[in-house]
């Protein structure tokens, strides 16, 4: 059940998502691929915004959990230009939003490297800090 979650957050198909979660108590949220890609990975990846809305409700779900580059799913999420997934990450206050990569660089890094302006301008209006540095250059 732990790749079918997987699967299902990659499509964003929220109905079997809820029905793995509900009817297989023994499902491990934080399942990972060969990669070390989560079921919250897919879902931010492909642009899943309540697949990755119902993962952040999880109580198991470990927002923070890095893939085998160090990336974390808020990184990702913003190196990626996902807007609408930062913003739900954003809300949620265990999203460490300043954890850096494996390279160093921090998400608002990653974000600003690609332009991603309108992402940029959610996360000053959500008041959440922001490490404009990176590893060794604060």
């Amino acid at each position: 059940m732990n790749r079918e979650l997987w699967l299902a957050a990659e499509a964003g198909n929220i109905q079997e998502m809820e029905g793995i979660l509900r009817n297989n108590g023994k499902v491990a949220v934080n399942w990972r691929n060969h990669d070390g890609s989560s079921a919250l990975f897919q879902a931010r990846f492909y642009g899943q915004d309540a697949a990755v809305g119902l993962l952040l409700a999880h109580p198991d779900i470990d927002v923070n959990l890095k893939d085998k580059y160090g990336s974390t799913p808020f990184k990702v999420a913003c190196s990626s230009g996902r807007t609408a997934c930062v913003r739900l990450m954003l809300k949620d206050s265990r999203v460490m939003v300043n954890e850096h990569s494996s390279n160093g660089y921090s998400p608002l890094v990653w974000a600003a490297s690609y332009g991603y302006l309108d992402l940029i301008r959610w996360w000053i209006a959500s008041g959440r800090e922001m490490d404009l540095g990176e590893a060794g250059n604060p």
